[in-house]
């Protein structure tokens, strides 16, 4: 066998997940996560709800990680960026319904009762980092309006869960393409600021917690860089992967509901 036949043998061996793969299991450590919430409210120190928000720490980068592929691969920036948009918009509402802090629809109005923290989902920051990369990468743009529109979604993904981090690390995936080692030590960057912020504003110990990203890298390491094995599976998965999270979140935050009365 030539080294070139090796190199075949051994990429096939070791990348063994597909991006349909990834995405069912991002789900399933973010159904994880969440029902932690449901179950147990709060800052719950005990060993399940830690353990429940360890395994959820993978979904975050494996979102941002796709958000950022799909960039590079989409026919239509424009209709992938309204996609976005739209599930930013239905998830707004489902994730405020399931989140423990909901009071009654004035939870629904962005910052009604003074925190200026997770006023709405991730799915926002999502579409924060998808316009990061559109910004970075539109050379009919100056450098100085490039650097200031990058700060402007800053501060508007800033109240969202993940705030800007989520959206850093799409820009940092996406613009670093091709050297996982600049995305990674990019993404470990952010992440420890976001961890720092959580740990000194909101909980020493889930503030530590948001470091357990690090856990989803060797699962990316295993992404062999193919969609799936099925057309018509690729298909029923892109939709799933835009229509589980409101939808999931909707049903925690009925059961939350019922729960309270």
């Amino acid at each position: 066998m030539d080294m070139k036949e090796n190199t075949t043998a051994l990429t096939t061996k070791h990348h063994v997940l597909d991006g349909n793969a990834l995405k069912l299991i991002a789900i399933a450590a973010m159904t994880v996560d969440h029902l932690a919430w449901l179950l147990f409210p709060g800052y719950d120190k005990a060993a399940l709800p830690i353990f429940m928000h360890i395994i959820g720490r993978l979904t975050c980068p494996v979102m941002c990680f796709f958000i950022a592929e799909g960039y590079h691969y989409t026919r239509s920036r424009r209709n992938y960026a309204l996609r976005l948009l739209l599930l930013a918009v239905v998830s707004h509402f489902a994730y405020l319904f399931a989140s423990n802090d909901f009071v009654d629809w004035h939870s629904f109005i962005p910052f009604y009762y003074g925190s200026f923290l997770n006023q709405t989902s991730v799915a926002w920051s999502l579409l924060g980092g998808l316009v990061m990369l559109w910004i970075s990468e539109d050379k009919r743009l100056s450098m100085p309006v490039r650097v200031a529109g990058i700060l402007l979604v800053c501060v508007m993904t800033f109240p969202a869960d993940w705030s800007c981090i989520a959206s850093l690390c799409i820009l940092s995936i996406g613009s670093n393409r091709g050297n996982p080692r600049k995305q990674i030590a990019w993404c470990l960057f952010y992440v420890a600021l976001y961890a720092a912020v959580y740990f000194f504003a909101l909980d020493r110990v889930y503030g530590l917690l948001q470091l357990c990203v690090v856990l989803a890298i060797p699962l990316l390491s295993l992404y062999n860089g193919q969609r799936g094995k099925d057309p018509r599976i690729d298909r029923v998965m892109k939709w799933l992967f835009y229509g589980y999270y409101p939808l999931h979140l909707a049903v925690i935050g009925l059961a939350q509901w019922l729960m309270r009365r």
